[in-house]
């Protein structure tokens, strides 16, 4: 009421139409998420309407907090390397709460090279996603000042067969654009371009933070190994004890019943395992990095069950940092 007396000339239903700018429809007013009770995704007050968007997950309100193991970079020859005693960070994703997800909602915000998929519904009916051939989005972490939180990354959010900063822009514009909380009307008045991105980043971190893989594995004896296969239950016991719930536990390489080790198997799971993805349903913002954990849903694992058809290998030679 106040602000609409300051600004003469513009009528309430004019300003309110000039504020509800965001992609889910939250305001580029204030958003001061202390005072809004922080209600859990996925619950039935958690939608818009009934809440500040910027300040409860209303959109992807199952939130993913996703991890790799790899065995290589790739880049080691440019002194990109795994971190020892430790998986990787892949990221941090909103699916739906029944599960289904969308993906690069705002292309105003793409900053990934090689989009995948290279459109927004992964179909060829979907809108293109235009390669993005700026600075790479690491920059914009030094423009904050935030070098402290770009080493982390470079020692601890390792790609593939791309550099780093690649991989951070993929994991930026294909999912965090599709957070009604990282939406950058929910910053205000003051916004500063890329802080959503900065933000972005400290959370998948605080997350990734609070579930040390590879301690929870080694704990039950589920260590690296070439010379040693595990059994796909006991992985996932070991995951959910600690986490609260059932991840879903991935897997790649070839399918058990290719092996000669499963020849003849009705199981065509794959052998080598890869990743987790941890599964929330988040309290407020996803930015408190607080929720409750629930169990994946249907699809809980590719990987195969037969007993000790699962590897755990170690990383290459060369592939991995030293300990200091």
């Amino acid at each position: 009421m106040v602000r609409t007396a300051l600004l003469s000339g513009l009528t309430a239903s004019a300003l309110f139409q000039t504020a509800l700018a965001g992609l889910y429809g939250e305001s580029n007013l204030n958003h001061t998420c202390a005072i809004v009770k922080n209600e859990l995704s996925c619950s039935a007050k958690a939608v818009p309407g009934l809440v500040d968007s910027c300040c409860a997950e209303t959109f992807g309100g199952l939130v993913l907090a996703t991890q790799f193991w790899s065995t290589w970079t790739g880049l080691e020859s440019e002194g990109q390397l795994l971190p020892k005693n430790s998986w990787t960070l892949h990221g941090l994703w909103p699916d739906f709460c029944n599960g289904s997800y969308t993906q690069y909602c705002d292309l105003s915000r793409q900053y990934d090279p090689l989009p995948s998929p290279k459109t927004t519904t992964g179909t060829p009916d979907g809108t293109p996603v235009p390669p993005y051939t700026g600075p790479g989005i690491g920059t914009f972490l030094e423009t904050f000042g935030k070098f402290d939180l770009l080493a982390w990354m470079n020692k601890y959010w390792i790609a593939q067969a791309q550099p780093n900063q690649d991989f951070w822009g993929h994991e930026f514009s294909k999912h965090a654009t599709c957070f009604s909380t990282f939406d950058t009307e929910c910053y205000g008045p003051t916004y500063k371009q890329h802080e959503e991105v900065v933000d972005f980043f400290t959370t998948a971190i605080t997350f990734f933070q609070r579930l040390p893989t590879f301690a929870w594995l080694a704990a039950d004896g589920i260590k690296p190994s070439n010379t040693t296969s595990y059994t796909l239950s006991s992985i996932q016991a070991s995951l959910s004890a600690r986490h609260g719930g059932l991840p879903f536990v991935g897997c790649t390489g070839p399918r058990y019943n290719t092996t000669a080790a499963g020849k003849g198997s009705l199981d065509n799971g794959f052998t080598q395992f890869s990743e987790v993805w941890y599964y929330y349903h988040v309290a407020g913002r996803p930015q408190r990095a607080e929720g409750v954990p629930v169990d994946a849903g249907s699809y809980r694992t590719n990987c195969a069950k037969a007993e000790g058809a699962v590897w755990y290998y170690q990383r290459a030679r060369g592939s991995e940092t030293c300990v200091r």
